[in-house]
C-alpha cells in the first residue's frame, strides 16, 4: 500500500496520507485518503493482470465520460503504468441495496424509483457520444486489445452447451438457434445506451444530491434492454436479490423506459420493447448458470458470506429459472430455453430451495 499511496499522490500532485479501506472486490480496492488541506479523495487500485487492466481502462474512461453529469465521482488523477485511479470522495451514504434490506416501505420505494430515473438519465446525458467515450477507453487503455471477439456477455452466453454437457443435462434441440437469438441484442448499437455496466444496488451512493453509480469497472455502451432486465429480474447480476412487489417493479421499468425512449422513440413500442426485455432476461439467466450452477449442485451456500440478508444460490437459480419461464412461456419465444429451464427446474427440485420472499423493506 505505500507504494500505490507514493505513485497516486505523484500522479495526483499532492501527498495523500492515512488511506483507510473502503472494500473493494477480487477486481480492485478501494480506500479514502487524506488530502494536505484535509480533505478527502478515494484511492482505486486494480490488479497487475489483463483483468485489471481492463477493469482500470473502463473505469477511468467511464468516469472522465460521466463526471460533467454528475452522476457519479469525478476523475481527478489516473496511471495506466500503475493501475490506479484517484476520484473525488462522495462521502458515506447508503446505497440502494442498504434501503432495500433494511428500510422503510416508503424509503426503498423511493430509492428504487430514483435509481431508475438516473439510469435513464444517464443514458440521456451520453446519447449519441459514443465515439467519444471510445477515444476516452483507448487514451486510458494499459494493455493492447486482447484480440477477442464479441461481447464478454456473448462469449459467456457461448459456454452454456459445454456446462450442459459436464453436468449431464442434455441440451434440448433447436439450443444453439436460441442462444444465437439471445446474443443478437450484444451484436447491435441499436438502442444503444452509456452504462455504468454492473449496476447492482450496492454499487451506488444515494447522496442528498440525487442518486450517484461509483462503480465504472465495466462503464461501456450497450443495449438499453441490458439495463432494463434489472428491474425486470430483479437485478441481473447482484448477490443480494429477493422480490420486488409487483406494482413497484412495472413503475421502476416505466420509469427507465420513459427517459431512454426519449433518445430511442422505437422504445415506446411494446413490439419492440417486451421482446428486447425477454432476450435481455434469457441473457443474465445464462450469465448467472455459469458462474452458479456447477457450484450450487455440489452443495448450496448464500450469495455473500456475512450476516446481511441474502439468497442462497440454489434459490437465486431456481428463482431466475421461474422468471425466465415466465416471460417466454406467454410470448411463445425461445422454446429450447423453456425446454432447459423446466428440465432444470425438474432436476433441482429435490434442492427443497425454499422461495424467494419480498425484500425485507417491503415483509
Amino acid at each position: 500500500m505505500p507504494h500505490q499511496l507514493a505513485a497516486a499522490s505523484a500522479v495526483l500532485g499532492v501527498t495523500l496520507t492515512e488511506a483507510s479501506d473502503l472494500g473493494g472486490s477480487e477486481r480492485s480496492s478501494v480506500r479514502r485518503c487524506r488530502l494536505p488541506d484535509g480533505g478527502t479523495v478515494v484511492l482505486k487500485t486494480y490488479p497487475d493482470s489483463r483483468e485489471g487492466a481492463e477493469s482500470f481502462a473502463a473505469e477511468a474512461a467511464g468516469l472522465a465520460f460521466t463526471g460533467d453529469a454528475g452522476t457519479g465521482p469525478r476523475l481527478l488523477a489516473a496511471s495506466p503504468k500503475h493501475l490506479l485511479i484517484v476520484m473525488t470522495d462522495l462521502g458515506s451514504w447508503p446505497s440502494l441495496a442498504d434501503v432495500l434490506l433494511t428500510g422503510t416501505p416508503g424509503g426503498a420505494e423511493a430509492a428504487l424509483l430514483g435509481w431508475a430515473a438516473a439510469c435513464g438519465k444517464l443514458a440521456v446525458t451520453a446519447a449519441g457520444r459514443r465515439a467519444e467515450h471510445a477515444g476516452l477507453l483507448a487514451a486510458h487503455a494499459a494493455l493492447p486489445h486482447s484480440g477477442e471477439a464479441g461481447h464478454w456477455l456473448e462469449r459467456r452466453i457461448r459456454e452454456i452447451p459445454g456446462l450442459l454437457r459436464e453436468l449431464s443435462v442434455p441440451a434440448p434441440p433447436g439450443l444453439d438457434a436460441d442462444l444465437d437469438a439471445v446474443a443478437s441484442i450484444l451484436r447491435t448499437s441499436q438502442c444503444d445506451v452509456c452504462s455504468p455496466g454492473d449496476i447492482c444496488p450496492d454499487n451506488n451512493l444515494l447522496t442528498r444530491d440525487g442518486v450517484a453509480f461509483v462503480d465504472y469497472e465495466d462503464a461501456e455502451f450497450h443495449s438499453a434492454f441490458l439495463d432494463a432486465a434489472y428491474l425486470r429480474m430483479p437485478f441481473s447480476t447482484c448477490w443480494c436479490v429477493f422480490r420486488l412487489p409487483a406494482g413497484l417493479q412495472r413503475q421502476a421499468e416505466r420509469v427507465y423506459r420513459e427517459l431512454v425512449a426519449g433518445i430511442h422513440p422505437e422504445l415506446a413500442d411494446d413490439r419492440m420493447w417486451l421482446p428486447g426485455i425477454r432476450r435481455a432476461v434469457a441473457a443474465w439467466t445464462l450469465h448467472a448458470m455459469t458462474y452458479l450452477l456447477d457450484r450450487a449442485v455440489l452443495a448450496d451456500r448464500p450469495m455473500i458470506d456475512d450476516d446481511r440478508a441474502a439468497p442462497t444460490a440454489r434459490q437465486l437459480l431456481r428463482y431466475r429459472w421461474r422468471c425466465l419461464l415466465a416471460e417466454l412461456e406467454p410470448a411463445g419465444e425461445l422454446a429450447a430455453l423453456q425446454a432447459l429451464a423446466g428440465t432444470l427446474l425438474e432436476r433441482t427440485e429435490p434442492w427443497q430451495a425454499p422461495d424467494l420472499p419480498l425484500y425485507p423493506a417491503f415483509r
